[in-house]
């Protein structure tokens, strides 16, 4: 029975792409890396493929934050602060569950990255339901990045 983890999505399965993992025994997040080399374009948003979905409990979230090395050295942030990977994300039927990364760049020159450079790291967490929240809502996921409330 599968927890939680990581898989490669369809598209990339012959990418030779990194699974993410923990750096040391007392890393919290998962570092997880490009899919493919990308420019962040200076001062823009770029949407950058991890080639990865994620698997959790349905109690479960996936928090993926920007590395701070990434951060501090190449003034890099993510647009939303905090990229949320819902449990229901994975395997949905619009892009299996693709991780992708929402990366700004506030500094006024490109930045080339290379495939397997480490920028985000996941951590998975629990979250809780207010009273009265009917967890069986009866609704399913039927896309990807920002399909709910559709």
């Amino acid at each position: 029975m599968k927890i939680r983890g990581f898989e490669v999505v369809t598209a990339y399965k012959e990418k030779k792409i990194i699974l993410p993992e923990r750096k040391t025994d007392k890393s919290a997040g998962y570092d997880i890396a490009c899919a493919q080399d990308v420019v962040l374009k200076a001062g823009k948003v770029t949407i950058v493929p991890t080639g990865l979905k994620a698997y959790m409990q349905e109690d479960e979230y996936l928090g993926i934050h920007i590395r701070s090395s990434m951060a501090l050295k190449n003034s890099l942030s993510f647009i939303n602060g905090q990229g949320i990977i819902d449990a229901d994300y994975y395997n949905n039927t619009n892009n299996e569950g693709h991780i992708m990364l929402a990366i700004f760049n506030h500094a006024a020159t490109d930045l080339a990255v290379k495939k397997g450079t480490r920028l985000a790291q996941g951590i998975f967490y629990k979250y809780l339901m207010i009273d009265g929240d009917n967890r069986n809502k009866g609704l399913v996921r039927q896309g990807g990045i920002g399909s709910t409330g559709v």
